[in-house]
């Protein structure tokens, strides 16, 4: 089963009198269970690539589909409820809100399905137990280390069982160890079924999944089947 399709997708932002080609008509799928990275250097395009299979951006010309369900003509709630639905969130600087708890903030994606209170704290409860932090479910995110805070982000990513896991740099902000057992935690998550795309810039963790995806100036350099590497320190 396909989950992401890109055909002849353009991005055009015009800034001023200038016009930035930041997409130049990339195509690719990505189906159910496959763990992908796309990377690229900074400007290559692999952010805005991101920001279309997460339904955060519309393309300017192409088509975009996720989840068999082509964007282009979705409204912004149907956008919403697509992105809540089918895809699941990991960035760089963890995005936790600090005024609520480890738990509260992995049952925000809940409460936007409009599922109840009580079933909202078993199910957070559930994910977070998952990536090994049923110890710190009352805590505040500023009481936890960047690789713990990020082991929420993904529990909160992972609670409403998307078909998707977007990740841009997870590890980014991390120590080699630490982004490494985040590494480790995703391909358990991808073992089981889960599809996985990590938006890089760095080739080790290009080299850390199944297959690799190349972009620069807004076109696919190469789109690679590989045996995964290990990131070591």
């Amino acid at each position: 089963m396909t989950v992401i399709r890109m055909s002849d997708v353009t991005k055009r932002y015009v800034m001023g009198e200038e016009v930035v080609h930041a997409l130049r008509g990339i195509s690719f799928s990505v189906t159910q269970g496959e763990y992908v990275s796309i990377m690229g250097p900074s400007g290559s395009g692999k952010s805005t690539c991101m920001n279309m299979i997460g339904c955060l951006d519309r393309p300017s010309g192409g088509v975009v589909e996720i989840g068999g369900k082509p964007t282009a003509a979705m409204s912004e709630k149907e956008l919403a409820v697509l992105r809540n639905k089918t895809v699941g969130f990991v960035f760089q600087q963890y995005h936790l809100l600090p005024t609520m708890t480890v738990l509260e903030n992995v049952m925000i994606p809940l409460r936007y399905q409009g599922i109840e209170r009580a079933l909202r704290k078993d199910m957070a409860a559930a994910a977070l137990e998952r990536v090994g932090l049923s110890d710190r479910m009352r805590h505040l995110p500023n009481e936890l280390s960047g690789g713990q805070k990020q082991r929420v982000a993904i529990a909160r990513a992972t609670v409403t069982r998307p078909q998707i896991i977007l990740a841009d740099e997870p590890t980014g902000a991390l120590d080699s160890a630490t982004g490494r057992a985040v590494l480790e935690l995703f391909s358990e998550i991808n073992a089981a079924g889960t599809t996985i795309v990590i938006v890089t810039h760095d080739p080790k963790i290009g080299a850390s999944t199944r297959r690799c995806i190349r972009i620069l100036d807004g076109l696919i350099q190469s789109d690679d089947v590989q045996e995964p590497e290990e990131v070591h320190a």
